[in-house]
This record gives C-alpha cells, sequence and structure tokens, in this order.
C-alpha cells in the first residue's frame, strides 16, 4: 500500500508528488475515473485561482478589483461610423453629434442585472470604524478602456498614477474609485449613482467631499453625473468632454475646473469653451478652464499630472459654492 509505513512518513509531500500518489491509487480503477478525477481537481483549483485573483479583499495602500451587480445599463454606444457606415458624409464628429451619442441620461432596466467591475484603493493609513473620513474621487475613463479586463483602466488618470508609483500609491489621500465601461456602452448615470452609494455605505467616505473626473468618454460622463445630482459633489473636473448648455444653471454652486486641448481632434474644444461660457452666463462663479494649446485629445495626460488639481479638489467640500 503506498499510503502505508515508514514510506508514506519520509514521503516528501509536493504537488508532483501528490499526482504520483494519485496515479498509483487509481491505477487499479481504472484510466477513465482517474481522468475524471484529475479533471474535478483541475476545475475546483482554477475556480479558487479565479475568485482569489478577480475578487481581493482591500488593503489599505493597494488598488485591487471589486465587482457589483446593478441593473442593466441601456446607455448603448452607437458612434456615427457605425450608425451611417453606408453613409460617410454622416460620419462627421460635430459637437452636435456627439453630444447625441455620449451626453443623453438612460434609465436602467430593472428587468435584469449585471456585474460591473471597479477597481478600489483606500490610502494607506485608512483603517474601518476609526471615525476618520476620507474623500473619494471617482474617476471614469475613456472609450479606449471600456470591456473587461479591469487591468486597462490603470492606463490612464489617477488609477495609472496609483498602479505605476509606488510612492503615490503609499500617500494618495483620496478613497479612489475606477469603474469599468462595458464595451458598446458609455457611462450609465444610474449604474455610477448606485456605485456610490454602495461605496458611501461599506467604506468611511467624507459625503462632503466626493469628487469625480473623467477623460473623454469619461469626461462626458463627469458632466452628466454632476448635472444629474450637483448636490452630491464637492467639485468635478472634466477632461476633453462636454455637455448640453442648457444644463448649465443645474451647475452654477459646483466647483467646477475642465481641461480640454485646443487642437483635439476627436471632441472639439468648443464643447468645454460654451459648456464654461454658459455656466458663468447663468450665474456660476466656481467655474474655471485650462486649454492647452496646441494639444491633441489626450489632454488628460498632463491634467492628471497637475498638482494643484489634487489640491485644488481637497480645499472643495459640498456646498463651498451656495
Amino acid at each position: 500500500m503506498i499510503f502505508s509505513g515508514k514510506w508514506y512518513c519520509r514521503f516528501k509531500w509536493t504537488p508532483f508528488a501528490a499526482v504520483r500518489i494519485f496515479e498509483n491509487f487509481f491505477q487499479d480503477i481504472g484510466e477513465s475515473m482517474m481522468t475524471k478525477f484529475f479533471t474535478l481537481i483541475c476545475l475546483i483549483g482554477m475556480s479558487v485561482m479565479s475568485v482569489h485573483a478577480e475578487d481581493q479583499k482591500p488593503e489599505p495602500g493597494k488598488q485591487v478589483p471589486q465587482k457589483i451587480m446593478l441593473p442593466k445599463s441601456t446607455s448603448v454606444w452607437e458612434s456615427p461610423e457605425k450608425a451611417n457606415k453606408d453613409n460617410p458624409a454622416a460620419q462627421t464628429r460635430s459637437p452636435e453629434r456627439i453630444l447625441k451619442m455620449l451626453g443623453e441620461i438612460k434609465p436602467l432596466d430593472s428587468s435584469g442585472m449585471e456585474e460591473v467591475q471597479y477597481l478600489l484603493y483606500l490610502p494607506g493609513d485608512y483603517q474601518p470604524k476609526s471615525g476618520k473620513k476620507w474623500p473619494l474621487l471617482l474617476f471614469l475613463h475613456g472609450a479606449g478602456e471600456r470591456g473587461d479586463n479591469i487591468d486597462t483602466v490603470t492606463v490612464h488618470g489617477p488609477p495609472g498614477l496609483i498602479a505605476k508609483n509606488e510612492d503615490i500609491a503609499k500617500k494618495c489621500p483620496f478613497i479612489v474609485v475606477s469603474p469599468q465601461c462595458r464595451n458598446e456602452r458609455y457611462w450609465s448615470v444610474g449604474q455610477l449613482q448606485l456605485l456610490l452609494d454602495d461605496i458611501e455605505k461599506n467604506y468611511e467616505v467624507d459625503k462632503d467631499r466626493i469628487y469625480v473626473t473623467g477623460l473623454s468618454m469619461g469626461g462626458f460622463g463627469s458632466w452628466m453625473l454632476a448635472c444629474d445630482t450637483p448636490e452630491r459633489f464637492a467639485a468635478v473636473a472634466p477632461i476633453c468632454g462636454g455637455c448640453s448648455p442648457d444644463q448649465a444653471t443645474r451647475l452654477i454652486r459646483i466647483p467646477i475646473w475642465a481641461f480640454h486641448g485646443d487642437a483635439d481632434p476627436v471632441v472639439p474644444v468648443s464643447l468645454t469653451k460654451n459648456m464654461v461660457k454658459a455656466i458663468r452666463d447663468a450665474g456660476g462663479k466656481e467655474i474655471k478652464e485650462t486649454i492647452y494649446p496646441g494639444v491633441g485629445h489626450d489632454s488628460w495626460v498632463q491634467a492628471y499630472k497637475t498638482p494643484e488639481l489634487y489640491q485644488w479638489f481637497l480645499s472643495r467640500h459640498r456646498g463651498d459654492g451656495k
């Protein structure tokens, strides 16, 4: 017997040795039974590894992937190229067409649920139930980072800075939440509100210091989210996005710092300029813009490397614009 006596006691237990033991154990049962057994073991092992890889426990000073089930989004992306594939003239990216594409708040589909992935970063000295509350920064990525690979969210913006810079990862003073939008979708305001509700419920969030920022498609999402519940946010920083000037009156009491490159070939800079002007004309006093001369669509590179942006966030509290 392979499991008997001194041989088993002296046996060095390794994964390879374990396989040899089970091979001997099942050799009399038959190859078919042994194959089924090992297939089951492998499947169980893969499942366990998958759970640990994708659903990591949040830890201070670390950015980890998380998941949440939310009502389905109906914010379906339909680019002019796809919608008008047989009509090249209709594929132009005019400001009106882009706002139609990305600037409408759609209701949730309450008939079903879907999984939403996000990255969660907790400050290095974060402690649950300590009584200390932390500012929360919600980051919305652009169209290029959509999908089901959560690692792509670390390409740009705050989650990228945290992932690539160990010093920032240790000292970042925000709880940072970076959700991932599904393919063929744009940001669902309803889903984002529910995600924030869940984070507020489960973590030590300072509800008077909740900020939102995003780039490109996420810039549009930042504007829309602020328009939906301006009373929820302490400050907003949309980058190369846009919003309908008709919404300006909803934003006159919230601090906003908008960024754009004046050579942007994807999202016209006029979308930011027109929105900033409309807010000022409506009486908004906490609105400012940074327009980068000669910079194209990637104005977020300079914007997110601006230390003053994060200092500006931290200096703002909900209700400051009253």
